[in-house]
């Protein structure tokens, strides 16, 4: 006998309120910290940030290994003792006979294409599961940055690294909100900050595989070492992507290795916090609206003023060796003087973003951190002394990379509902934020040797800047947050889309 309308319609009515009674009672009897969120939590930490991690050390190598190949690993072997002629016949530039403006249009090509595809990629990840998207950005600049070992000119290296950009383009601004879909705000910052740290560690191993396998493998079946870095980096990070997919999780909804109920929790915990949830069944819009609402929110752009200074303070990095030498160590004694600058960044940014998540508050410790890195560059400008000017160097440059993850986890913490305008948020801001990495190298020209004192004086007013800026941010951001639907909102639709999957059953 068939259901009449009267009575369907009835029944939907009836599983409907049944529904959204089920979502009360959970978003009710949330209690942040339960032991059931701890194992969530702990179950998300092991498969989440260490896939993450090791992506960005591979990404980094295949983006970096040009540079070692220009200039570095010709210095790497000599130090090392080995024959200066075979680094020279070994090496890149020796090779395509490059000039430094062109190694400065085969760098900034790149970037060119990494700042211009940020935005579409984070529309693209918020529709599509993120460890396809993630493994498979890695399998492709993988490919991509093997190729390079094929190019036989400047112009033909440029192109591939043109490539390389937007296919890396993707990865930077996807992990902020990939993982901003999965951590409350407070847990948020001291994740990433885990995940930062591989840029340390893959700075230090870059170099190290560069003389390594340009030392040994030189001459190898008739190619040159620089050749086979290329072949290397680029074959094992598509052999991880593909290792990877099968371990990194996709969003609360759609994560195949959890529960029903851990599905449900995770977003519950997201709903509690006022955060959209990715992919979930409340609150979608299209790509069209979200890109809208970014450009015609006032938050976007204080933020994005904040990254791009925190950024232009951050092209410090590509000068340590010069500024080593100016504070008066060459040689092999210049090359271990710049390790303490980046065990300091370790440090800062692990205990920054810890802190910052453990007291809930990230005006207050931007504004802090950035105005301690000020000081110390005021001490760098107006001492004479060049071990007093490395040291508070080494203090000012751990807060500026102590600084940078927490402006950036702000735009997930601030710009949070829905998940489309995040994605799109995070990417604008990425985007601009890196535009100062074009113009912030410029600011350490030789003939302002030997010290500097325009580019740190820059680099002193932009720290300070931030300092300023977060306050009066921290403050308008608290007076106009953004509206959130209610937890059992998003419990209701995340349980309706369950029973139509038949993953739970029909009463619950």
């Amino acid at each position: 006998m068939s259901i009449q309308p009267a009575e369907a319609k009835a029944a939907q009515q009836w599983e409907e309120a049944v529904d959204h009674a089920v979502a009360v009672s959970l978003a009710q009897s949330y209690v942040p910290g339960c032991p059931e969120e701890k194992r969530l939590l702990r179950k998300l930490d092991f498969r989440i940030i260490p896939c993450c991690w090791l992506l960005f050390v591979l990404g980094y190598l295949d983006r970096a290994n040009v540079g070692l190949v220009f200039t570095g690993i010709a210095h790497w072997m000599l130090l090392n003792g080995v024959d200066g002629r075979n680094a020279k016949t070994g090496g890149l530039a020796n090779e395509f006979n490059l000039t430094s403006n062109q190694y400065s249009v085969i760098l900034l090509l790149f970037f060119v294409s990494y700042i211009l595809f940020e935005v579409p990629s984070n529309m693209v990840i918020a529709r599509v599961r993120p460890s396809l998207y993630l493994c498979g950005l890695a399998i492709l600049w993988g490919v991509i940055a093997a190729l390079m070992a094929v190019t036989q000119n400047w112009k033909q290296l440029a192109g591939v690294r043109l490539v390389l950009g937007f296919i890396e383009s993707g990865f930077a601004p996807g992990i902020a909100f990939y993982l901003s879909s999965w951590y409350k705000r407070y847990e948020l910052a001291s994740r990433f900050a885990v995940y930062y740290t591989a840029i340390a560690v893959a700075g230090g191993l870059s170099g190290l595989l560069a003389g390594v396998i340009t030392q040994y493998l030189d001459g190898a079946r008739g190619i040159a070492g620089w050749r086979w870095l290329f072949i290397i980096e680029g074959c094992g990070s598509s052999f991880v992507g593909c290792v990877l997919w099968f371990f990194m999780a996709d969003y609360p909804s759609n994560t195949r290795w959890l529960t029903p109920e851990e599905q449900l929790l995770a977003a519950q915990r997201l709903a509690y916090d006022g955060l959209g949830n990715t992919q979930g069944a409340h609150g979608r819009i299209t790509e069209k609206q979200a890109l809208k609402m970014v450009v015609s929110d006032w938050r976007t752009w204080i933020l994005a003023l904040l990254y791009a200074l925190v950024t232009g303070a951050q092209t410090i990095q590509y000068f340590i060796p010069t500024l080593v030498k100016s504070f008066g160590w060459e040689s092999w004694e210049g090359q271990y003087h710049t390790i303490p600058p980046y065990a300091c960044a370790v440090v800062c940014i692990l205990g920054m973003c810890f802190v910052a998540d453990h007291f809930e508050s990230k005006a207050y410790f931007v504004s802090l951190f950035a105005a301690i890195g000020a000081v110390f560059f005021i001490i760098v400008c107006a001492s004479t002394n060049n071990t007093v000017r490395y040291i508070f160097n080494i203090f000012a440059f751990g807060c500026i990379y102590g600084t940078s993850p927490l402006v950036l986890m702000w735009v997930a913490n601030i710009i949070c509902y829905p998940a489309e305008k995040r994605a799109v948020a995070i990417g604008l801001v990425n985007a601009l934020g890196n535009t100062a990495s074009i113009y912030g190298v410029f600011l350490w020209p030789d003939h302002d040797a030997p010290r500097y004192i325009p580019g740190f004086s820059a680099t002193t007013v932009w720290m300070g800047a931030i300092g300023i800026i977060a306050l009066i941010a921290g403050y308008l951001f608290r007076n106009n947050p953004i509206d959130a639907p209610e937890p059992e909102e998003v419990l209701t639709a995340e349980i309706r889309r369950q029973r139509e999957r038949n993953e739970i059953p029909a009463k619950m």
